[in-house]
């Protein structure tokens, strides 16, 4: 076998790698997964999102870790998320405008589940 078919056999082996690597590399720069909660009070309720990164991993559930962040910070800054049309015409939750969520004993926080994308503040609108 020539030198030349032996690199040609070599690289169309290493072709998938090459792919799968640059795949995971992608992912990795995806941005991360938002996660959605409605904050409800006496006078109103809205839903806020929140990266998963910031509340960080841990073995409780991610409405608690929220309500820990709150009590222990005072307030957060969160992004207020609603359903808009995308340049498609899908419908995503998508961030609307940031808000101050400030801790009160009369205030409730529950995980708030969508079918629709959820998009990242700052993604690029489509």
């Amino acid at each position: 076998m020539s030198s030349f078919n032996r690199r040609f056999v070599l690289c169309l082996a290493l072709l998938p790698a090459a792919f799968a690597a640059r795949h995971v590399r992608a992912q990795a720069q995806a941005p991360a997964p938002v996660l959605l909660f409605k904050v409800v009070s006496p006078r109103d309720d809205i839903v806020v999102g929140i990266e998963a990164a910031q509340l960080g991993a841990g073995a409780t559930p991610p409405v608690q870790r929220l309500a820990a962040m709150l009590a222990e910070k005072g307030q957060l800054t969160l992004w207020q998320y609603a359903s808009h049309k995308d340049a498609s015409g899908a419908l995503v939750q998508a961030p609307l405008r940031q808000v101050v969520v400030f801790r009160n004993e009369l205030l409730r926080i529950e995980p708030y589940a969508t079918p629709l994308a959820i998009r990242p503040p700052g993604a690029a609108k489509s």
